[in-house]
């Protein structure tokens, strides 16, 4: 591992995800500016992703951030990786292996290999605005018709016509995004090994779907091509992203978790 920064720098270790012994970073950049060179610290068939980092510095900015992401998205198309989220800053090497690694040895090493062969593709949808009012307009003839006795006077004599009215295209579109949500996850969970759908109790209200799936590699192509055809089936009513192949971000605490208890399955089946 190879720090840049000046001697009077306090600087220690960050750790961005455990992966198998052999793992190759070499090329990688990590966070800090200028970036500081991705290494391993190894212990048995374990290894953390580190890089030096100045902490007495900036830390956790959206650069930061990217290539937190970019290290560990890299990494996943070559093996298996248990991600950190956020990643964790150790006072030194040492204590990458004494603190982290020796104490979960057994748990990672089995989830790692729960995780071979896998991605996170992430799906997030948002709706056009107008083409869903539209539609809940169309649909709903109450709604309709309290939007247009609304529409007709002054914004002060209908205030609470109007929290009504807020509240009535709410559900409605709460309803459809329930719809939305199970209509992709029938499309695309029969290709992926394990799914996480997001709550959509408090989501954003252009929100039609956000949900994570854990996919084998040899499903990858047929998963995007399915996702493909859901964004053509949606056009103009549903934007869509899919994110991936990525670390598997919303997987990996299921898989360590269950390794820690003694006896427990893989997670997912």
């Amino acid at each position: 591992m190879n720090g840049r920064g000046t001697p009077t720098e306090e600087r220690a270790c960050y750790v961005y995800g455990i992966v198998p012994t052999g793992v190759d970073p070499s090329g990688l950049e990590g966070i800090g500016d200028p970036p500081a060179r991705v290494g391993l610290v190894p212990h048995r068939g374990l290894a953390a992703l580190v890089s030096a980092v100045v902490v007495n510095g900036p830390l956790g900015t959206a650069a930061d951030l990217r290539a937190h992401a970019r290290v560990l998205d890299t990494l996943v198309a070559h093996g298996p990786v248990l991600p950190m989220r956020f990643g964790g800053v150790v006072r030194d090497l040492g204590a990458v292996v004494d603190e982290l690694l020796a104490p979960h040895e057994d748990a990672f090493l089995r989830a790692l290999e729960d995780l071979r062969g896998t991605a996170q593709f992430t799906l997030r949808g948002a709706y056009e605005e107008e083409h869903v009012l539209r539609q809940v307009l169309a649909d709903r003839e109450d709604i309709a018709r309290l939007h247009t006795d609304v529409a007709a006077l002054p914004q002060e004599a209908t205030y609470y016509e109007r929290v009504r009215l807020g509240e009535m295209i709410a559900l409605e579109i709460a309803a459809r995004r329930e719809a939305d949500t199970l209509e992709a996850l029938e499309r695309l969970a029969p290709l992926a090994v394990a799914v996480k759908a997001s709550p959509s109790a408090d989501a954003p209200a252009d929100r039609a779907v956000s949900a994570s799936f854990l996919v084998g590699k040899g499903d990858w192509d047929a998963f995007g091509t399915a996702a493909e055809g859901l964004a053509r089936r949606w056009a103009g009513r549903v934007g869509l992203r899919l994110l991936g192949p990525l670390a598997p971000y919303d997987f990996a605490g299921d898989a360590v978790e269950a390794r820690r208890t003694e006896g427990a399955g893989r997670p997912w089946g």
